[in-house]
């Protein structure tokens, strides 16, 4: 009788996270990185948009030491501040 009781309730599936898991930055690697991206969100009130530059150096050294797959830095959001470097090389 239990079981007939049980016919309206859904079955959690889980599922991967979109871009997969990464792993853990155990040797503090990036650890500088993280730190100043956090100290900006702070002195921000936590405002990320302000801190869009401490987030991009922080996935740039993420990614740099294998600690999270290869993106394009576009694809994550930073292509306007793409945009700022690409023309600063142009004009050396």
């Amino acid at each position: 009788m239990s079981t007939a009781m049980n016919f309206g309730t859904k079955s959690f599936q889980p599922r991967p996270p979109d871009k997969g898991s990464f792993p853990l930055d155990h040797f503090g690697e990036c650890k500088s990185f993280k730190e100043k991206f956090v100290k900006c969100l702070r002195d921000n009130n936590f405002e990320n948009a302000l801190c869009r530059n401490e987030s991009k150096e922080y996935l740039e050294c993420r990614m740099e030491r294998q600690l999270m797959a290869q993106e394009p830095l576009e694809k994550l959001g930073f292509r306007d501040l793409m945009a700022g470097k690409s023309e600063s090389k142009s004009q050396s």
